[in-house]
């Protein structure tokens, strides 16, 4: 038997965060990132995770609040969904994507894209110096294709001589730095490999 893997597109998306945004009582900003960032910019066509930061800590209470009034239960450390649907959404806390620190919050001035604002949820995309840093940390075989798409379809505004210096800041703070450090010499051979 065949497996049909559900994949979201942006207008599924912005259908299901309506539908949150009519619960909500108070300002809520979720910012994209990972394939949920790409889908949203029209880099990829949909994706089969949803992935959102609430980088303000009272605001992430809150919504978790809601989001249990609402029927989602936990399913994974960061993962949410209800019972019977096939949207599952990874919704990280403070300035985390993952085990991931950011830098800077990215409700900082610049460093998320807005695109959506209901009277209650506002929905912005993270900057690409912080996207492709936080899925190259990761450093899967899809992330590495994430990257080179979302660097190819944004090269006329992204600096990569910038995006090497963020990328090696954000990994100077991580366990793992000597592992991950050569993951921006990779992606950006990748890079040259698709010209």
């Amino acid at each position: 038997m065949l497996q049909t893997i559900y994949r979201l597109d942006k207008n599924e998306l912005l259908d299901n965060l309506r539908a949150w945004n009519n619960v909500l009582r108070r300002k809520v900003h979720l910012i994209a990132c990972g394939g949920t960032a790409m889908t949203l910019l029209g880099v990829k066509a949909s994706t089969k995770d949803v992935d959102f930061m609430v980088p303000d800590i009272k605001e992430y209470n809150y919504l978790i609040k809601q989001l249990l009034a609402m029927g989602y239960a936990q399913t994974t450390g960061s993962g949410w969904q209800r019972n019977g649907e096939v949207f599952h959404f990874d919704i990280f806390r403070g300035n985390y994507i993952h085990t991931t620190g950011l830098l800077e919050s990215p409700l900082k001035a610049g460093r998320n894209k807005p695109l959506a604002e209901f009277s209650h949820l506002y929905i912005g995309i993270l900057n690409d110096y912080d996207l492709i840093s936080s899925k190259l940390m990761r450093g899967t075989r899809v992330d590495y294709e994430d990257c080179v798409m979302l660097a190819t379809a944004h090269m006329d505004e992204l600096n990569l001589e910038r995006l090497a210096t963020h990328f090696h800041e954000m990994v100077s703070y991580d366990v793992a730095e000597e592992r991950l450090r050569p993951n921006i010499d990779y992606f950006f051979e990748r890079l040259l490999e698709g010209k």
